[in-house]
């Protein structure tokens, strides 16, 4: 496995004895799919992932979900450390998208660390690097176009072989919409003969068509 100098480089900041220790907190891991935290529950702790992802989504009150962001190899989660903070409750929910290790320090021995300042500096500097992200998101939401949107994100989960195993309500969660908009927007792609469609499936047909679409301004 990555070491931790190697997953968290900003840790060489920390004081040795300080970094002995969280090189030694036990790790653990969860199958795919577990729910790490709901909306509502208490924060336990101070997470960072070693290996796999961990998923944030929100939903609303009509039960549609929005992928908030991933917390992948190397990273700490930004809700975790705000609920931590801010002493409050989770406001969205975790699910490990693949088996995924972790690490946690207990939320009362966090906020000892709180008082090193070259901790502080440590989780305060995680946080900024998730917030532009999240940004991005917010951007991409309110004044992304969905077609746009949905070409990208198809696009970045293609693997090279064109052919993606995923529902349109999978992809309506990844983008914040509804299951009817994705399809509309699909069957008018495959229509024009820029996608094929099967159950679970989409396949990319004509990228130079998909990516003008993505890039021209309508």
């Amino acid at each position: 496995m990555t070491s931790w100098l190697e997953l968290f480089p900003s840790m060489h900041q920390l004081p040795v004895t300080l970094t002995k220790e969280l090189t030694g907190l036990q790790t653990m891991k969860v199958p795919k799919g577990t729910v790490l935290f709901r909306d509502g529950d208490a924060c336990q702790g101070y997470v960072f992932v070693l290996d796999g992802s961990v998923r944030v989504q929100k939903m609303d009150p009509e039960g549609r979900e929005i992928v908030l962001y991933r917390v992948e190899d190397g990273q700490t989660c930004m809700l975790t450390t705000s609920c931590l903070l801010g002493d409050k409750a989770y406001p969205a929910e975790g699910v490990a998208e693949i088996e995924t290790e972790l690490a946690l320090i207990p939320a009362q021995r966090f906020d000892e660390l709180l008082a090193d300042s070259a901790f502080r500096k440590f989780a305060l500097g995680m946080i900024s690097e998730r917030i532009a992200d999240l940004m991005a998101l917010i951007e991409d939401v309110a004044f992304g176009r969905m077609d746009a949107r949905l070409i990208r994100r198809l696009m970045e989960l293609d693997d090279g072989s064109h052919k993606l195993k995923l529902t349109h309500q999978q992809l309506a969660t990844e983008l914040g919409t509804a299951r009817e908009v994705i399809s509309r927007i699909l069957k008018d792609f495959e229509r024009r003969g820029h996608v094929s469609l099967g159950r679970g499936e989409v396949t990319l047909i004509d990228l130079d068509a998909l990516w003008h679409i993505a890039t021209t301004d309508v």
